[in-house]
């Protein structure tokens, strides 16, 4: 098959806040957007361990990853490539 099939996975960006694990990252993801009733600003933040086969992300790099089935009680989310290092 081709990479390029539609696929009902979320993809998500955020940034690796722990590599501490071996092959998983703490990955996380900031939102913006306003509040459905009062229309205030509200940012929410999610911790996504993500499944990370080469050991390839750092703490502080911008990746980006893909659900995927569930790996283990927290993780089912997989990197998908590194789109910044940290500096």
């Amino acid at each position: 098959m081709t990479e390029e099939r539609t696929t009902r996975q979320r993809e998500r960006q955020g940034v690796v806040v722990s590599d501490q694990m071996d092959k998983t990252i703490v990955v996380r993801v900031s939102a913006v957007k306003p509040h459905a009733q009062y229309k205030k600003v509200v940012r929410k933040t999610d911790r996504l361990k993500a499944h990370d086969e080469k050991n390839e992300a750092r703490i502080g790099d911008t990746v980006l990853v893909r659900e995927c089935r569930p790996l283990s009680r927290d993780k089912t989310w997989r990197l998908i490539k590194v789109l910044q290092r940290a500096e």
